[in-house]
């Protein structure tokens, strides 16, 4: 950066942080309202503080990175679902779920599981989110943050640290995060929120701008390899302006068309199957019934300013994929190489930590280029990963899975890592007449058969053709220009979204472990300054766990943070949507139905995920993989486990519903349970966002239409 881009940088960073830390030191944590003071910003957000502290919560670098790779990835614009159904979701949420929060009163969401069925609810549910959100969006959050460091400021080094190294930049982070919630709580977050929320909505606005400057002056030689239509000619991208040279590339028919809201039924994330129910679990789960974003509608001054809040979420929510899912078709478009390179370095240190024999027999071309200064810090750390991975004993045998892709575009290499798997399965080495094709066959044969027969001894690694998590940093490196500011303030706006989403995190974690643990454990006996300092000291403790956990999604093996986030989620999203309904809704359902749900999910959804691993279910069709034969023609079949996340989702949704139906049925209620009522919140819904929320919905279904 220029010296003008570091002050822009600075100054920013520190002012949106100064009013944060400014603007809550009128809260007293040391009063007898200091818990809610400290956790809920006093129950005093007004309905701009609430909209803009939604989507900054929200849009971190976890969806710049993740949704920006999917996009970038075959998904395109079908991963904008999880934005644009997010719009309905809100709605929803606002209308139904949010007057029945402010009128029992609650901190926490485990909180109102208590009141409704009893403590196990409230208790299991504390202990299963807090884990979650420590070990998946907190880390990823710090992952995807350390990913843009490393990428744009590879080959850089400050007081000796190698900021192109994902643990150094985890560690930047995570300190500085968790020391803006140790100081402020939830109100310096929503302030500082509704700064960097319209920052980073503008930033991205600036990205997608200059992206499609970038794809007006591309040479159409080098676009062509990337079109998604075979139609498409050189000469008709030569004389097409950006916008329709967007289209041009990137329509064309399912399944290699990118600019559709639905995929094929066979597709492995968003089937369209998944728009009528999968994906709209995770959507209720996190805006309805997540801690980390309930959080911030529990602190409405009142239900009509929380929903005028959450509407104006809603619609803010529409623009997101423009400005997130665009630009990483783009990035796809423009900088296919860089994409390449940031994989080959991915790659490298894969091999060079598990195989260090194998990776020096590669050539040239999948090792990083040692005459590009970016990679003299690359170099070394796989030196030393070659180093250490020869001191090691070498008992475990580390097998490498690629795509076809990768093996058409390298053969040779290929036919190395294939013979390296063999080998280390004890099977024979590959006749070297195979193809790419038949290669790539015969290694996800080894694979198979030394997932049946693992003993312990052997660990699967991924290689991948292009580092698509890479795709928004890579953006932002090559487009947004030096000495003029700009880059300054994208990588501010960018830099204090990480900082805002932990932030929130981190605050919402260790208000679960105070009130739903902690306080529960003291009887009430803990005054109001003993939980805020015990919140402040959860910050530190969990932001460290976090830390330690981040680095290792680098590993190919997670097929991105998007999907990591949103797959692991699912053990209990299932679950508890499905008890929250019942709770809300089935006055009647019995209090033993919070337990039966909260168990139940995280065991279907465990089952079907991992039966092909279970010694006792891994033979059963209906679970995994298997074969039969059909007119002397061996046929693969597919099991539940090879299902997409989503439609896993779904069915252990219906099948929770399901079993909690049969115990109402069986032994409902006599009296509906009574919840606690907080008087002193005014719950007079809004008309005024119900009517723009009539808006929201009509324009979603219209993008919908659009993009179909």
């Amino acid at each position: 950066m220029g010296l003008i881009d570091i002050l822009v940088f600075v100054s920013f960073i520190v002012s949106v942080i100064s009013i944060g830390l400014i603007k809550s030191r009128g809260e007293e944590t040391h009063s007898e309202h200091g818990a809610q003071d400290y956790f809920l910003a006093g129950r005093g957000l007004t309905w701009w503080l609430v909209g803009f502290s939604l989507i900054a919560a929200n849009i971190s670098t976890e969806q710049f990175v993740g949704m920006t790779g999917k996009a970038a990835d075959w998904l395109g614009m079908a991963i904008a679902s999880y934005e644009w159904l997010a719009a309905f979701t809100l709605v929803v949420v606002a209308f139904v779920f949010l007057p029945k929060f402010l009128k029992s009163g609650i901190y926490t969401i485990p909180e109102f599981l208590e009141y409704r069925y009893n403590s196990f609810a409230r208790t299991f549910m504390a202990i299963a989110t807090m884990i979650i959100l420590v070990g998946v969006p907190t880390a990823s959050v710090i992952y995807s943050g350390a990913k843009v460091i490393s990428v744009f400021f590879q080959g850089y080094a400050v007081m000796g640290l190698d900021l192109g190294s994902i643990t150094v930049g985890c560690w930047i982070i995570g300190l500085l995060s968790a020391g803006y919630v140790f100081a402020g709580g939830l109100k310096a977050c929503a302030w500082a929120d509704l700064i960097q929320g319209a920052a980073l909505v503008l930033g991205g606005v600036v990205v997608a701008w200059l992206a499609f400057g970038a794809l007006a002056k591309a040479d159409p030689e080098e676009l062509i390899k990337t079109r998604r239509n075979e139609q498409v000619t050189v000469e008709q991208l030569e004389s097409a302006g950006p916008v329709d040279r967007f289209y041009a590339l990137n329509e064309g028919p399912l399944p290699d068309g990118k600019l559709h809201m639905r995929r094929p039924l066979d597709d492995k994330e968003i089937p369209w199957s998944a728009l009528v129910l999968g994906l709209w679990i995770p959507n209720f789960f996190y805006w309805g019934l997540n801690q980390y974003i309930t959080q911030r509608t529990l602190g409405s001054k009142s239900l009509a300013e929380g929903q005028k809040g959450i509407v104006f979420a809603a619609f803010l929510k529409l623009i997101i994929p423009f400005v997130v899912v665009i630009p990483g078709i783009l990035a796809y478009n423009l900088y296919q190489g860089d994409l390449r390179g940031a994989a080959i370095n991915k790659n490298a240190k894969t091999m060079a930590t598990y195989a260090p024999d194998l990776y020096e027999s590669l050539s040239s071309v999948l090792q990083p280029d040692p005459d590009d200064p970016r990679n003299v810090n690359e170099l070394k750390s796989i030196a030393y990963r070659e180093e250490l991975a020869r001191e090691q004993d070498g008992s475990q045998a580390f097998l490498f899975k690629f795509t076809v892709t990768l093996a058409e575009d390298h053969t040779d290499d290929v036919r190395k890592i294939v013979a390296h798997n063999a080998s280390a399965t004890g099977q024979d080495v590959p006749a070297d007449s195979l193809s790419a094709i038949e290669l790539f066959a015969f290694n996800e044969k080894l694979l198979d058969a030394a997932e049946k027969d693992d003993d312990g001894d052997s660990s699967v690694k991924t290689l991948v053709l292009r580092d698509f998590d890479a795709a928004f940093p890579i953006l932002l490196k090559n487009l947004l220009p030096k000495g003029n500011g700009l880059q300054g303030f994208v990588l501010a706006a960018i830099f204090g979204a990480v900082v805002s989403s932990l932030a929130s995190m981190l605050n919402s974690a260790s208000t679960i472990a105070t009130m739903d643990l902690y306080a529960k454990i003291r009887g009430g006996k803990a005054s109001q300054i003993e939980l805020v300092t015990l919140g402040r000291v959860f910050v530190v403790l969990f932001v460290l766990i976090a830390i330690l956990i981040a680095p290792a999604l680098d590993d190919p093996a997670f097929d991105g943070i998007f999907t990591f986030i949103q797959e692991f989620q699912g053990f209990i999203s299932p679950g508890v949507l499905a008890i929250f309904l019942f709770g809300l809704l089935v006055h009647k359902a019995p209090r033993a139905c919070g337990t039966v749900g909260l168990i139940l999910s995280p065991l279907l959804y465990g089952l079907f995920k991992f039966s092909p691993k279970i010694p006792v279910l891994k033979n059963i069709p209906i679970l995994a993989v298997g074969e039969k034969t059909v007119d002397n023609v061996t046929v693969v079949t597919k099991g539940i486990a090879d299902w997409s996340f989503l439609d896993r989702m779904s069915l252990t949704f219906l099948i929770v519903l399901a079993v909690l139906t049969v115990m109402t049925l069986i032994h409902p209620l006599k009296k509906p349970v009574d919840l606690p009522v907080n008087e002193k919140m005014d719950v007079t819904s809004s008309p005024g966002a119900k009517a723009f929320a009539v808006i929201v919905v009509l324009v979603a279904i219209g993008l919908y239409v659009k993009f179909w």
